[in-house]
């Protein structure tokens, strides 16, 4: 973040209550803290989609998963059958999973990264997209991550939290949310929110991003995307319902993953939760140069 960009956000969030802008204040520390980790989105450089048989990984052009050139010019073949990915390491590569040197590795794409290989400082590690099953490459010295340059943001206005009104559904109801690939992935939704802002009421449909249904997640689109904000939408996570009622913060509105690389698969706003007005709350177009 630049010293002219850091002391706006400073005169900004210092005309709010101490305790929320410590609050938030420690939010956005911990959301870059997510980024520029050697694991976070800066450092996704690579996303392969598997075909069934074999498939050749390394820094050799020939190569079906093109690793970066200071990787061996073949690591080994990654073989995709009936859904499971397994790993046979070449002589001369050298390899890890779970720590340890390793030759044979199996990537179930429930465990993600856990279940990742190691070499030369990359990881790879299986995902699962409907009926796709693909490798996504973590690559902690890509130039995205060394040269990050912050994230800026609206003014902080308490205005833009508010309290919504929790309407359950008899039932949690199945939700096909589109993503990047053009996919339809369905998600559980327990509700939707309604909110006043500014005289005029609005409904946004959260869903679970997750089975473990810790929070509310609401994927989301408004006015500001056209020139200000990330322009596929935005995401923001909120507490369970207490009571009837979620604590809805835009400020605490972030870019999704796609924003920050080429190499991730996000999910869309639904129809209903592209609103027709403007949110100036939260996180800012991210810009690589600011």
């Amino acid at each position: 973040m630049t010293l002219l960009v850091a002391a706006v956000a400073f005169v900004w969030l210092s005309a709010q209550p101490a305790s929320y802008r410590a609050e938030i204040e420690q939010y956005r520390r911990q959301r870059v803290e997510e980024l520029t980790a050697p694991d976070g989105w800066l450092a996704v450089q690579g996303l392969f989609w598997l075909h069934e048989g074999t498939n050749t990984a390394g820094s050799d052009p020939a190569s079906d998963i093109r690793l970066p050139e200071r990787t061996k010019k073949r690591i080994g073949v990654f073989t995709l059958a009936d859904g499971k990915v397994t790993f046979a390491a070449d002589p001369s590569a050298t390899i890890t999973a779970r720590g340890a040197p390793t030759t044979t590795a199996t990537l179930d794409p429930e465990n993600g990264e856990e279940d990742g290989i190691v070499t030369d400082g990359v990881t790879l590690f299986a995902i699962r997209r409907t009926t796709r099953v693909g490798l996504r490459m973590l690559d902690p010295d890509s130039a995205q991550r060394r040269g990050f340059n912050g994230l800026r943001y609206f003014r902080l206005d308490r205005g833009y939290r508010v309290r919504a009104k929790f309407v359950p559904y008899d039932q949690p109801k199945t939700v096909q949310v589109p993503n990047v690939l053009g996919m339809l992935v369905p998600m559980e939704s327990p509700g939707y929110v309604e909110f006043v802002l500014k005289g005029q009421t609005y409904r946004l449909e959260p869903v679970y991003e997750t089975s473990k249904r810790e929070d509310l997640f609401f994927i989301f689109k408004d006015l500001t995307s056209r020139t200000e904000t990330y322009e596929a939408g935005r995401f923001l996570h909120a507490p369970l319902p207490a009571e009837g009622v979620v604590d809805l913060d835009f400020n605490r509105a972030y870019n999704p993953p796609c924003a920050f690389t080429a190499f991730a698969t996000c999910p869309l706003p639904i129809k209903a939760n592209q609103l027709p007005v403007r949110l100036p709350a939260g996180e800012l177009r991210y810009r690589t140069h600011q």
